[in-house]
């Protein structure tokens, strides 16, 4: 699948580089979430328990930020594999956003949204249609060949890139995962239409990098080779990232959305019969068991 393997390759010293702006961001997310858990908790009327669970997904999903902008990956996306760029791409878009969206409380969601004006625009903002064309616009720019060779030179338009794309990923998984009455999930047939639909973009980037004559990207193509992979095995090897990663996550759920649906169908299926059966019970007079 990947032809075209150089012999001889650049070595590659595996490390993590602190980067301030980003150790800032993380710890401002991780400060702001314990402070209110634990301190703005007791200011807010209706607010609930925060589960274990709910706390472990959203350092988790913090802690896939961190990673994803510090490690060797990091490294190897902004100087050497287009390949790691779409890996970190994914973390982005497709592994951190749930995770934060599922660690936050209902309740603590719900807080800022007593600003009327706030809640109307979060509205706007997160209508399947709304939140689905806007994370795909941002995946479709700073995809563009461009756009990419711009920002691999310029590290604060690099650091924009990465928080639009979280930014956009989390309005995008918001119809189904949203945990609030007043910004609804879909239901889940409607859940699994959205994601199915999702599924199937990103197969048109992946497609221009698979099949194109010659490296999509420059940046990559003057990039220092590493571990003999050349230009083009390494764009086709960004194109399968692409796909198969996004896909996985996306038909997953999509099999989660399926089975609840069910699970709820036939919930409601046994109750309305056994509905019947107590009214059929009440006319013929044979007593309710209590």
């Amino acid at each position: 699948m990947f032809p075209l393997l150089h012999v001889s390759s650049t070595e590659y010293n595996w490390h993590w580089n602190l980067h301030p702006d980003v150790l800032f961001l993380c710890a401002v997310l991780l400060a702001g979430y314990w402070y209110a858990v634990t301190q703005l908790r007791d200011e807010i009327p209706d607010a609930g328990r925060v589960r274990r669970s709910q706390v472990t997904m959203y350092v988790m999903g913090v802690g896939f930020l961190y990673g994803a902008s510090t490690s060797p990956i990091h490294e190897l996306a902004e100087g050497y594999l287009a390949s790691a760029h779409m890996l970190q791409h994914f973390v982005y878009t497709m592994v951190a956003p749930p995770l934060l969206i599922a660690g936050v409380p209902g309740w603590l969601w719900r807080a800022p949204l007593r600003n009327r004006a706030l809640l109307a625009l979060m509205k706007r903002v997160t209508l399947p249609l709304v939140a689905f064309a806007a994370f795909n616009a941002v995946q479709l720019l700073t995809h563009l060949p461009a756009s990419v060779d711009l920002s691999l030179r310029v590290h604060s338009l690099h650091f924009g890139v990465h928080v639009a794309l979280v930014a956009t990923a989390v309005l995008m998984w918001w119809p189904i995962l949203s945990p609030i009455e007043e910004l609804p999930r879909l239901s889940a047939p409607l859940q699994m239409a959205y994601l199915f639909v999702q599924s199937l973009l990103p197969s048109v980037l992946a497609a221009f990098l698979t099949f194109s004559d010659g490296v999509f990207y420059k940046f990559y193509a003057t990039a220092p080779r590493v571990w003999g992979l050349s230009p083009v095995s390494d764009q086709q090897l960004a194109a399968f990232v692409m796909k198969f990663l996004g896909s996985l996550v996306l038909w997953g759920f999509i099999t989660w959305a399926f089975f609840r649906w069910f699970e709820r169908e036939n919930a409601e299926s046994r109750e309305s019969r056994w509905d019947d059966v107590k009214d059929e019970m009440t006319r013929l007079g044979l007593p309710l068991e209590k």
